[in-house]
């Protein structure tokens, strides 16, 4: 619990030090047009350096993590369409408001508004986005299966 606190303070403060949780600084560099701000660009570069160099340190170095039994990697998936549609939405998202999740709540933190209708309109998608199966599932039992489907294909 400790070291996930801290993690998550660390990464709050390096998004705070770099602007990151202004939404106006994320629009400034997704407007490409305009008056284009590549500064995310460099904390973005930066992240995925650092990860990328460390990644493959303690992957390699260590039997197990220092604050878990196993590593929790994901499991090597393919590309699909639930993958390219809730990347979309994402981007539409982040590219709408200026925040994602993480920034998001810092700037909640940080008592700013706009967070704060964010991570409500957040929470309510999530929200709803979990009844999606449920309402497949009842939906599916309406209809009679079609020829080669079953119940558990829905």
């Amino acid at each position: 619990m400790f070291a996930a606190f801290v993690s998550g303070a660390l990464f709050a403060l390096g998004l705070s030090l770099s602007g990151m949780t202004e939404p106006a600084r994320v629009i400034g560099f997704l407007d490409v047009t305009g008056a284009w701000d590549p500064s995310l660009a460099f904390v973005m570069g930066g992240a995925v350096t650092v990860f990328a160099v460390l990644y493959q340190v303690i992957v390699r170095r260590l039997a197990q993590p220092l604050v878990a039994e196993t590593f929790h990697l994901p499991p090597r998936a393919r590309i699909d369409a639930k993958l390219l549609v809730g990347a979309a939405l994402f981007g539409v998202g982040w590219g709408l408001a200026g925040l994602c999740p993480g920034p998001a709540l810092v700037a909640l933190g940080a008592g700013k508004v706009e967070a704060a209708l964010f991570t409500l309109a957040m929470v309510a998608g999530s929200w709803l986005a979990s009844l999606l199966p449920q309402l497949g599932r009842a939906r599916a039992r309406e209809l009679p299966p079609g020829p080669g489907l079953a119940q558990d294909d829905f």
